[in-house]
This record gives structure tokens, C-alpha cells and sequence, in this order.
């Protein structure tokens, strides 16, 4: 699938601990309009379950680990963020769901959008019809 891509930053450490920079148009391949985080989340509770029609974004787990299913109507994958030096590059128009939080899990979003409800599709069938025209994936 060509709508995410997994992303390791360099870490630069020493016997001190480890720094990781992570730059916008370098590791994150667009400029950041939007930062969030997402805390305190139960391991049973799904977030996301959408898509963006402009917005981009890069996820990475601060802390604990999740899992992101990756949805762009033809395929879906699951993978899981659970190192603070690793992320996930999510493109437009791709319906993503983040799930399976462990009870320390700070997940870090940034985004290329500011926020803008108009852009989000809330129901999977109509992300379906509009990446398609037809329904592909049963869910």
C-alpha cells in the first residue's frame, strides 16, 4: 500500500540518554500546521475510525505502544508503534484507526492541516464511495 510509509528518526544519544529530532519537509515530509496528543486511552477503546480528505499525518507512540490499522479502501494493514524513535506517514484520504493502547501510551500526531470538521469522513462506507465509487473492503 502506498498511502503510509514506516519512518525511523535518527536517534542522537550518549551515555546521557537519547535525543531524537525529528524536522518538518525532512523526517516529516510536509510542513506541520497541528500537533496533538492522545493519553489515558483504555486498552478497549478504538480512537481515529476516519479519514481526512486534505490532512496528512505522522504518528509516533511517545510511550507504550498501540496499533493503527491502515485503511485505503483497496487494502488495509495493522501495524504497531511502540517505540518513541519510530512512526507511521499516513497520506490523504486514508481511514485509519488506533487501538490496543497500553495504560501508558502517549501517541503524538502531527498533522498538515489545521482542523477543519468538513474534511473528516466519520463513516466507512462513505470513505469507501469516495475513494472508489464502489464498496471493496466488508467490514
Amino acid at each position: 500500500m502506498e498511502k503510509y510509509k514506516l519512518l525511523e528518526f535518527p536517534q542522537l544519544g550518549d551515555e546521557r540518554g537519547q535525543l531524537v529530532v525529528v524536522e518538518q519537509l525532512k523526517e516529516i515530509p510536509f510542513e506541520l500546521k497541528r500537533i496533538f496528543y492522545i493519553y489515558g486511552t483504555k486498552g478497549n477503546v478504538a480512537r481515529g475510525q476516519h479519514a481526512n480528505r486534505r490532512s496528512q499525518f505522522v504518528l509516533i507512540n511517545l510511550r507504550g505502544s498501540c496499533k493503527v490499522l491502515i485503511d485505503d479502501g483497496f487494502n488495509s494493514d495493522v501495524i504497531v508503534l511502540d517505540k518513541p524513535h519510530t512512526g507511521v506517514y499516513l497520506d490523504r484520504m486514508v481511514w485509519k484507526e488506533m487501538f490496543d493502547f497500553s495504560s501508558d501510551s502517549i501517541l503524538l500526531v502531527l498533522s498538515s492541516e489545521l482542523y477543519d470538521k468538513s474534511e473528516y469522513i466519520s463513516d466507512y462506507k462513505e470513505f469507501l464511495r469516495e475513494v472508489s465509487g464502489r464498496k471493496l473492503i466488508e467490514r
